[in-house]
Parts: structure tokens; sequence; C-alpha cells
């Protein structure tokens, strides 16, 4: 039996670079009833029209429902424009006015790390938290504030890009254009940056890891040492040890400008590696300011995995139809 809008149900949406998940979630944000479909290349056009046959598949189950879409990306809040991605050719996209104009509603967007930001402040680990910092380490690192219970998004839309603080100054180039980011030294690409350096030095060190890629040092990513590490190879550790005591270096300095209760920290590398965590919660005691005269901010692992960002979505979208903010 369809559903109205009135059920509290919306349809929510994670645009990412290989793929767009999209559910139908309830108040509760329980995922009903679910779609997805390949990104279709870089076109936005292509990309807005596949978003809107997933919201169109789903309205059947509740017409009229409420639409929200993370995507990867700085958006204007005001306007709903993808100023910039890092994934899509999306420049200066008026997304939510073209989503708008084909599907005949409102439309909600935001950052994809906000939405997930969001969710698990809602419906997952930062449940009952109202001061919250949540981090996404995937490729690089994304991130979300939410402060006195609200989403934070800063003057310009673009808070919580916390994976471009300079942690290294002259340090390792970032794809952002400036060098020594966070990301460059606590995420995926930076394990597997650092195992490839290991296989090239020919150390004797890195023999599983090369045995693990079959010699192709290409091949060699933060998956595999991730994977390498957990079943405990010691280069491997070694270098999500190293990775850990970066990513704490850079909880303390959030905790110092921010001071959140609670860190929650999500994807996929941060749902791969329980060593990651203890390191960096070991790092993070070690660094923090004022330690031993303040409490620790509870670092905790997101409770939603790759669900977060479509559940965050829909969640906004359904609060700014009822006119409460977020």
């Amino acid at each position: 039996m369809a559903m109205s809008a009135n059920d509290g149900w919306a349809v929510g949406l994670d645009i990412g670079g290989t793929k767009i998940a999209a559910g139908l979630v309830d108040s509760a944000g329980r995922i009903l009833h679910r779609a997805q479909a390949a990104t279709p290349g870089s076109s936005p056009e292509l990309v807005e029209r596949t978003v809107a046959d997933l919201v169109q598949g789903l309205r059947r189950w509740a017409p009229g429902a409420p639409v929200g879409v993370g995507a990867a990306g700085w958006m204007d809040p005001e306007t709903g424009t993808v100023l910039f991605s890092p994934h899509l050719a999306w420049r200066n996209e008026p997304l939510r006015d073209r989503l708008v104009a084909v599907l005949g509603q409102p439309v909600g967007v935001v950052n994809d790390a906000d939405a997930a930001g969001w969710a698990e402040y809602r419906f997952g680990a930062g449940r009952g938290e109202a001061n919250l910092v949540c981090l996404t380490l995937g490729t690089g690192i994304g991130g979300a504030l939410v402060a006195d219970g609200q989403l934070r998004r800063g003057r310009f839309g673009l808070a919580g890009e916390f994976g471009h603080q300079v942690i290294v100054p002259g340090g390792h180039r970032c794809e952002c254009g400036n060098r020594g980011c966070w990301e460059q030294y606590a995420s995926g690409n930076a394990l597997g940056r650092e195992g490839r350096e290991v296989a090239r030095a020919n150390s004797p060190v890195a023999h599983t890891l090369l045995e693990a890629s079959r010699g192709d040092v290409e091949g060699i990513d933060g998956a595999l040492v991730t994977e390498l590490a957990a079943a405990g190879d010691p280069a491997c550790r070694e270098i999500v040890a190293e990775a850990g005591y970066w990513l704490g270096l850079g909880l303390a300095n959030l905790a110092a400008a921010l001071d959140p209760g609670t860190f929650v920290i999500g994807g996929g590398l941060g749902s791969a590696s329980d060593q990651l965590l203890v390191e960096a919660e070991a790092s993070y005691r070690r660094h923090l300011t004022g330690r031993g005269y303040r409490p620790f901010a509870r670092i905790s692992r997101a409770g939603l995995g790759a669900d977060a960002g479509l559940i965050g979505a829909a969640d906004l979208a359904r609060r700014a139809a009822a006119g409460t903010p977020a």
C-alpha cells in the first residue's frame, strides 16, 4: 500500500563516483526500500536524470515524499549549487534547481559528509551527543560538525573540510592544491602511498606486500595494507600505526578548536581497521591540550556504515519539509 508524505517517509540519495544509492527512509532512520544505479560517467545531465529515475521508482511507495540528495563537493547551502565536486564534472552546477525542474517538487541538496554526520547524530553512534564531529575516512577525510544539536556548515557552506587542515607544512602534495594536508597522512590514500614506497625500496619487510599484490607495486592500495595489517604483517601494521598517530594528532587539534563530546569515525577505512582507531586514540590522548585537566572526548566507530549518507539526506529533507531546522 502506498504511503503519503504525512507518514514521515522521505527519499534519500547518496551520489558517489561509481554508484548512486537511494532509499525510502522512515522517521526512525530505517531504510524501507532500496534502489541503486551506476553513476553514469561524469555528465551532470545524465547523473541528474539517473537520480530522478531512482526517486520516481521509490515514490510509488510514498507519492510526494520529501527528497534529499547527498553528494561529494562544496555546496552553496542557499542555492543548492554544487560549486565543485572531486568525483563528477560539477563546477557551479545548479543541482537543486535541475532536480526540482525534473521532479516537480522541492529537493534538498547537502554535502555527503554532512549527510552522514547528521545521520550518525540522529540515529547512529552519536545519538544523545549534541556536540559531535563525524569523520569519514576513505581515500581522503570528509567531515561534519554538529554543535548544540544543529548541523553547522559555516558562512559559505564549506565547514567540515577537516581533511585539508595543513598538519605538515611543506609536506606531501594534496589534490586540493596545498601541501601537507591531514588526509595525506591519515587516509586510505596515505596507507597505499606508504605501502608502495616500502615495496619500491625492496625492503626485506615488503615481502608479504609484494606477494599479495603479485609483484604489482602500483596495485598496492590502502585496502590491501589494511587487510595485511589485520592479518598481522609487521610492515603493514607499522604503516597503519603511523597513520593512527597522525589521525590522533588531528583529532587533538579539532578538540582544541571545537571541543566536541564525541568523535564518530566512519568511512571504509574507519570501519575496516581496529588497529587504526586504537593507535589514534592513544595519539589523541597524548597530544590533547590541557590533558589531565579536561575530559577526553569519546572516540566511537560509526554505526550506520555505507547507508549513513542516504539516511541523513532523507532525514534532512523530511525536517526541511516540516519546517524543522537542522
